[in-house]
């Protein structure tokens, strides 16, 4: 099962930021929506990430070492939960079984400008 969480996947955009926030990082472009692990603010909110590593406009590419000094900023849709997760401990002929399950809180955004 694949867990992409962009929606939009259109790669022949020109000016793009790579992103890194609840510990994963997203390649994101403008009108982009993703899910990310859960952020506070409200719907409709606007959410700055500092944590760019870098920037593609057209020719003109910026590598950060680690980070750059850029901001992106999106705007919160929603929030919500995944779907669970299901997990199981078991030993034969022991009488042992255990079972869990766990569903992960995520934020969508929509990102509005990459500067």
């Amino acid at each position: 099962m694949s867990t992409n969480t962009k929606e939009k996947t259109d790669t022949s955009k020109d000016n793009f930021a790579v992103i890194k926030t609840g510990g994963k990082q997203y390649t994101v472009s403008v009108d982009d929506a993703l899910r990310v692990e859960k952020l506070e603010g409200e719907v409709g909110d606007t959410v700055t990430f500092e944590s760019v590593l870098l920037t593609a406009d057209g020719e003109d590419v910026a590598v950060g070492t680690p980070e750059l000094k850029a901001n992106v900023e999106a705007e919160i849709l929603e929030h919500g939960r995944g779907k669970k997760i299901h997990g199981l401990k078991f030993k034969r002929k022991k009488g042992y079984m255990k079972r869990w399950g766990h569903r992960q809180d995520y934020t969508k955004v929509k990102i509005t400008k990459i500067s």
